[in-house]
């Protein structure tokens, strides 16, 4: 196990130089003045040309073993990108120059993953949004040096759903992000598979990695401007294409939206208007598809989306933020990309579509939240400047310990003016309410990550079923990376009932005694 200590390093300059989160509109107006807020509100729709074909990320390859575990490969490497052709920006990606091949599972499959950091310095690879053994989980603690490699190996135990993978090293998770540390992990299983949903990967179902960038005027990645969010780009791509167009060849097709973004909240809407039937949130399937004009993403959360398309007709994927959704101060809002509008990709149908079948009207059979009585205890999380609960990320203290097969209510509030976000490893929630109402549909699935409303308490019903574990702890944190880096996150352990955390870790709630 690896020696907390060596996690240390300084914390993030850039989020503590704009620590400003209780500021109000005017100083905030004086601060972005001095470049220290953020960029000014960026528009791109009616300017994007859609002139490049939609890079659809590979599938990764897979053996059996004799014992039947099916094992990947993966290789973190430096590269070069071409976004404009003839311009190479300096990248970084498994098995490739930018981003990552998708892996796909079966629920019930034992995986393996052989990962090998071929890169100049330490990463790690954790698995958002996987239920899965702490030791495999992938956070700061389980760091891959320089040439080293790790095996993690784990039994796929949870409903199909669109989850991914990313690196997660302590206070350096953002700049290996924004470099292109990113795939996406997609599990199956029966119960989806009989629905008759679209399912040919690449054809009418579409990975849709998305991001904000900055290019200089030859094309060149460079450096985005930094809010309190973190650095915002002015224009998006996908897939790690710039200005892409779908060709499309069916009457429906099935969006698997990702906000792989840094700081970034997206708004997904069509142009037109027209609405969408969003199928699934974070943790699979919702019970029923909702009929909605738009959704809205933090990074790290994930929506599927169905599209229905008339032949011949082309119809822009577009990210709409308002200052309203976005929640807050209005002039901090729009600073923090609360008014930006981006093209993000152009849907082309085929002059003949093959018809696809209809969209069930039930999908999940999804249990009722639990009662009082089944809720063993409640916890607060109070989200303020870069800390949770007044203190900030420290690899030798446990902020609490959980014991498996119980059902914890987590209070989640964002105490500022700002954006956050919320992220829980291993333990896919369910959302109770929401400023004290419930949930709007679209939320009312299974959840790993949710978008913290500023000034708005969101009550998680959180239930962790192991295994226990009393060496190596869990994260939970906030999703706006440059955030997680400086600071603001906790670790937790699940353990078995009556089992005690390891001595090598302080337990300290920050009250004088260890919850759980």
């Amino acid at each position: 196990m690896l020696t907390n200590s060596a996690l240390r390093r300084p914390r993030a300059t850039a989020a503590t130089a704009i620590g400003i989160a209780a500021l109000g509109g005017a100083i905030a107006l004086a601060l972005a003045g001095c470049g220290l807020v953020g960029p000014a509100v960026v528009d791109t729709s009616g300017k994007v040309e859609f002139d490049r074909p939609l890079a659809i990320p590979p599938l990764a390859p897979s053996t059996l073993d004799a014992d039947g575990t099916r094992v990947f490969a993966l290789t973190a490497e430096r590269g070069e990108t071409e976004f404009e052709p003839g311009v190479p920006s300096e990248t970084w990606g498994y098995d490739d120059d930018h981003l990552g091949p998708t892996l796909v599972a079966e629920r019930g499959e034992r995986v393996r993953v052989d990962v090998q950091n071929d890169l100049d310095e330490a990463t790690t690879l954790h698995w958002h949004g996987m239920q899965l053994p702490a030791a495999v989980d992938g956070g700061p603690h389980q760091p891959i040096e320089p040439g080293a490699s790790r095996h993690p190996e784990w039994t796929i135990d949870q409903p199909a759903a669109t989850l991914w993978y990313h690196p997660h090293p302590h206070e350096e998770t953002e700049q290996q992000v924004e470099r292109g540390l990113a795939g996406l992990f997609l599990l199956h299983d029966p119960a989806e598979r009989a629905l008759g949903l679209p399912s040919a990967y690449g054809v009418d179902d579409v990975p849709l990695i998305v991001q904000d960038v900055s290019f200089d005027d030859d094309g060149r990645r460079t450096g985005r401007a930094t809010s309190f969010a973190g650095a915002l780009g002015d224009e998006t791509i996908v897939n790690g294409t710039r200005s892409p167009y779908f060709e499309a060849t069916t009457e429906l097709v099935r969006l698997r939206l990702l906000n792989a973004s840094t700081a970034r909240i997206l708004g997904f809407e069509l142009a037109d208007g027209r609405p969408m039937q969003q199928i699934a949130s974070d943790g699979g399937l919702l019970a029923a598809p909702v009929e909605t004009a738009h959704v809205r993403l933090s990074p790290g959360e994930r929506a599927e989306v169905v599209v229905r398309l008339t032949p011949g007709e082309r119809v822009v994927l577009r990210s709409r933020m308002t200052s309203a959704e976005l929640g807050g101060d209005d002039v901090l809002a729009g600073l923090n990309g609360g008014r930006d509008v981006f093209d993000v990709l152009e849907l082309r149908a085929a002059a003949d579509l093959t018809a696809s079948a209809p969209v069930p009207a039930a999908l999940a059979d999804l249990p009722d939240l639990p009662g009082p009585d089944e809720v063993a205890i409640e916890r607060r999380f109070d989200l303020h400047g870069f800390d949770i609960n007044d203190r900030s990320m420290d690899p030798d203290r446990i902020d609490l310990v959980a014991e498996r097969g119980r059902t914890e209510r987590w209070i989640v509030h964002n105490t500022s003016k700002l954006p956050h976000s919320f992220h829980v490893h291993d333990a896919q929630f369910r959302i109770e309410s929401i400023g004290g109402a419930p949930p709007p549909p679209e939320l009312a699935g299974w959840k790993d990550t949710v978008y913290a409303v500023p000034e708005t308490e969101i009550a998680l019903l959180v239930r962790f079923d192991g295994p226990g574990d009393p060496e190596h702890p869990y994260m939970y944190h906030c999703h706006l990376l440059m955030h997680e880096d400086a600071g603001m996150m906790g670790q937790f352990l699940v353990v078995e009932p009556g089992q005690d955390a390891d001595e090598h870790f302080r337990m300290d709630d920050g009250e004088g005694h260890r919850h759980g």
